[in-house]
């Protein structure tokens, strides 16, 4: 038993995937758990918001899907940004003989 489609039925939905693209989201079908499934509508749904929070959650995935690790420079990079670059920190500690140890 096969269904068939209405023309009415075909018009609403390409006119509604038309508005979709113009708003710059497409329709499309995922496969996974069933348990998943509030996930990742809940996931989706804020993806499809133009908002830092979505761009966030979008950088977020995609690293932890990457499965890249840290790149190189990661530590310098972030002592670079310091607001304390430039301070003229005197970071110099005085020469001493230490202690006499007694063994």
């Amino acid at each position: 038993m096969e269904a068939t489609i209405s023309k009415a039925q075909q018009r609403a939905i390409q006119n509604y995937r038309s508005r979709l693209g113009e708003r710059g989201l497409a329709r499309f079908e995922v496969v996974g758990r069933d348990a998943d499934r509030d996930l990742i509508r809940s996931i989706a749904r804020r993806l499809a918001e133009d908002t830092p929070e979505a761009s966030e959650l979008r950088s977020v995935v995609s690293k932890s899907i990457s499965g890249d690790g840290p790149r190189k420079g990661g530590i310098l990079a972030a002592l670079r940004r310091s607001p304390l670059v430039g301070a003229d920190l005197d970071l110099t500690r005085p020469q001493t003989e230490g202690r006499e140890v007694k063994f």
